[in-house]
This record gives structure tokens, sequence and C-alpha cells, in this order.
């Protein structure tokens, strides 16, 4: 089994500039989940939306090419992708001639569809969409859609996870409701570095107390785990403390390593989220 102190997280490493997709960590996602007391299929669909922003390869004749690449990881695959190796990774494709820009894409399809699906007969393959520079004025930079929590003036004094925060008005009439907040943060499992993000919580049932949910995700400021096991564990905390009808999750994190993730889970299917970036991203 891989496990992150196995990585490349936080150890030197060597830029390769020559294509390898062993490079890729996959890193399984059932131990997380089993702390939150998951296991086999979750209550919940969703989807990692990964933007590659440093993403280069050679034509055939030896002339540099750059591209953006928005890709999208289905949450029932059984591994993730440590940032690191992906970032390597692409890395690898630096010098690399390739015929075109689908055999690039193609390419990338591939070696993450494997990675996430490693040892396994691969289910959902990983979606890769690819953006040439003539398309880079179409990336729209818009904030997440909701009322923001942050205009709230609390108190906050829990710096490490606390779902006894959030608590609903199980006795009233149910609401539908979109609320958003720019003060999540957390940091990486292995090496500490804070990770900066932006979260939207979108549900129907009984009214969660605004308070109590900005406190509780202010509470992930000094809690180690990777964007993806955040968001799995804000929604469980949610479902299970609030008990809502319907719920989803939407985390922006800010990109590291030319990089970001941007985990959505969703307890009901449904279209993905808007790949489109927030201000800080």
């Amino acid at each position: 089994m891989s496990t992150p102190e196995q990585s490349l997280l936080g150890k030197p490493a060597a830029y390769g500039d020559q294509y390898d997709p062993t490079l890729l960590f996959p890193i399984p996602r059932a131990t997380k989940r089993a702390e939150l007391g998951l296991s086999g299929q979750p209550p919940f669909f969703g989807a990692d939306l990964w933007t590659a922003y440093e993403l280069s390869w050679l034509t055939p004749r030896g002339k540099p090419q750059v591209a953006i690449a928005h890709v999208t990881v289905p949450c029932e695959t059984p591994h993730i992708v440590e940032s690191k190796s992906f970032k390597l990774y692409l890395n690898s494709f630096s010098n690399t001639p390739f015929p075109s820009l689908d055999a690039v894409r193609e390419r990338l399809r591939a070696d993450l569809t494997e990675a996430v699906w490693r040892g396994q007969t691969p289910g959902a393959s990983v979606g890769v969409r690819m953006l040439l520079p003539e398309d880079f004025g179409r990336e729209r930079i818009a904030e997440l859609e909701g009322l923001c929590l942050d205009r709230l003036d609390i108190d906050c004094d829990r710096y490490t996870p606390a779902p006894e925060y959030l608590t609903a008005a199980f006795h009233e009439a149910p609401v539908a409701e979109t609320l958003t907040s720019h003060l999540l943060k957390s940091n990486c499992l292995v090496t500490g570095q804070p990770d900066w993000g932006s979260v939207q919580v979108h549900y129907s049932g009984p009214q969660i107390d605004q308070g109590g949910l900005l406190r509780y995700l202010v509470s992930f400021r000094n809690h180690n785990e990777f964007h993806e096991q955040c968001v799995e564990r804000i929604f469980m905390d949610i479902w299970r403390q609030c008990r809502p009808i319907k719920l989803s999750v939407y985390a922006r994190y800010t990109r590291r390593g030319g990089l970001d993730i941007n985990p959505w889970r969703t307890s009901h299917p449904g279209a993905l989220p808007p790949h489109q970036r927030t201000a800080r991203q």
C-alpha cells in the first residue's frame, strides 16, 4: 500500500524532463475514509477538479507548446494522486515530443486513469480538457455563489476540527440555502505547509446555524489533511450533525506548484460545478 510518508512530499526530488508516468504516486482513499467511519460505497458522489497551469511539451520539430489542463478525477476512484508527484509527472513532458495536442491529452487521461485505479480494473476514467493560449482569455474568474459567512462577528478559539459546533433547527420548517466562506485553511498531511481555500456549502433541510458552521470551518486551521480528505470530513460532519435532506460541499484551494485541487462532494448526483477559478486562485 502507498502511504503519504512514502511519497516524495517534503523530500528533495530531481525534475526530469523526459516523459515518465512512473512518477505518479497514488494514495488509497480508503485509509482516511475509514477514519470517518466509511467503508464500501460512501454516502456521496463527486469529483476532484484539478487545474494544471504548468504544462509544456515539444512538437515533433522541437518547438515548445504550452497549455492549461483541467482534470476531473471521479471520487469513486480508489486512489488520489499525490500532488507533488503530479507536478513531477507533468514536468516530465517538457522535453518530450508529442505529435499533437490530442496525443498529450490522451496520454494524460490514460496515465491518470491507470494511477487512480491502480491494481483494479478501471471504472470511470479521468477527464482531461486542454486549453491552448488562444483560449486562455476565456478562463473565467468568479467567486463561489452564496451568502458569505465571513460577515459574522464571532469568537474563534478552536483550530482543530470541532463538529460539535454544527447544529441545525430540527423543529422548524426546512430551508434551502447556499453558504460560503473564504476562511478555510488546513495544512498538508505530510509537510505541514498551509493550504488556503474557499468553501461552498449548499443544502436543503433543517436550517444550519451559520455561526456554528463558520466556527466549524475555521476549526480546520491547524488540521493536517489533504484537500480531498478535508472536504469529505466537512461533508460527513455536516451530514451527521445537521441531517440535511440534500448536501453538497465544494472547496477551491489556492494553487501550489502550478496545481490547484478543488474537491466537490454531493449527496445526490448532478452536474459538476463550473470549472472557474476564484480571485485568489
